[in-house]
């Protein structure tokens, strides 16, 4: 059995005569110990999915599913206080923005022992002295002095260092780092991802790492799977994903990074955005903004299906032999920004 099931899981807003689908269906499935990429543009439904695990949904919003399962853990009937005893324990999260997640009435020394005490028998000198050992391990300088700083006092960088050390300090058995490395500087990112990789090696816990950059998952994750408008349109091994996508969605992904662009020419990008409430197409959520879209795309909606070694979303798989006689036949089309 998967430390972590999600099967079919739905995350709706209630909006003024409508609903916000943030996520739409999506199935995810991690591994003891396996590192899980997650990618895809702002609004695609990446943190939102993780949150919803996390029972961080607040009032309005609806999450449903077929299977939301931990450890063993059906997460969708626990009660309050079981999954308190889980979140922050088995199961951590570090959140995208340090300086926000932290705690500005407090010292970060106050917020690292109030955890520790939370979930672990510790007394108050013993978890001090554990506090200490996990601003080191994270690599923060002189740590014992550190411990009476408030966030304000240290950079974005640091602050990003102690959510590390709050999520790894109960030994959790899954570790969530959603774009552990926004709005920090290239350095400080090259070193965050490194301190993240060898904590996951040291302790063999799982990851899942979102992101919307592709380089950082070629580098960190075994598997990936990519979202677009609340769905999962592609996952797979991630050497397969980067040699051979099968979506066009992750094909154009692919073909944006700088690396994979012709030297002195522009970046390609991807016409329009991610559809929201009012402008959800009936068919492939994708087709407005894809090259290969068919009037078959417009009208019937995709499902994710097989497609060895991994999944896809799309009525025409980038390696299907036949893809491209299906596409004449079913009436190429150039729609909204690609017209």
């Amino acid at each position: 059995m998967p430390l972590l099931e999600i099967e079919d899981l739905h995350v709706e807003f209630p909006t003024q005569g409508s609903v916000m689908r943030a996520v739409d269906g999506v199935s995810l499935s991690v591994e003891e110990g396996e590192v899980l990429g997650i990618v895809g543009e702002s609004g695609s439904g990446k943190s939102v999915t993780m949150m919803a695990l996390m029972g961080l949904i607040a009032f309005p919003g609806r999450v449903r599913a077929k299977t939301l399962r931990f450890a063993g853990h059906d997460l969708l009937g626990i009660a309050d206080s079981q999954r308190r005893r889980l979140v922050g324990k088995d199961m951590a999260m570090i959140f995208q923005e340090p300086t926000t997640s932290l705690n500005p009435c407090f010292t970060i020394g106050w917020q690292l022992v109030e955890t520790l005490r939370l979930h672990s028998p510790l007394d108050a000198a013993s978890a001090k002295r554990r506090a200490i050992e996990l601003l080191e391990q994270v690599g923060i300088p002189a740590a014992h002095t550190r411990l009476n700083d408030y966030p304000h006092q240290m950079s974005g960088g640091m602050n990003q260092r102690v959510m590390i050390a709050m999520a790894i300090s109960c030994n959790p058995r899954l570790l969530i780092a959603d774009e552990p490395t926004t709005a920090l500087d290239v350095t400080v990112q090259a070193q965050i991802l490194d301190l993240l990789r060898s904590l996951q090696e040291e302790r063999g816990m799982a990851l899942v790492l979102i992101t919307h950059n592709m380089g950082v998952v070629s580098e960190m994750a075994k598997r990936v799977a990519v979202m677009y408008a609340g769905q999962v349109v592609e996952q797979g091994p991630v050497a397969h994903l980067f040699e051979q996508p099968q979506h066009p969605y992750t094909e154009a992904l692919l073909a944006a990074l700088p690396e994979r662009g012709p030297v002195g020419q522009r970046l390609a990008t991807i016409p329009g955005v991610v559809p929201g409430v009012f402008d959800r197409p009936e068919g492939c959520l994708f087709a407005p903004r894809c090259a290969y879209a068919t009037q078959h795309c417009t009208t019937a909606r995709p499902l994710l299906r097989q497609w060895p070694p991994g999944e896809v979303r799309c009525h025409y798989p980038m390696s299907d032999l036949d893809r491209q006689v299906a596409i004449e036949r079913d009436k190429p089309v150039q729609m909204g920004v690609n017209a």
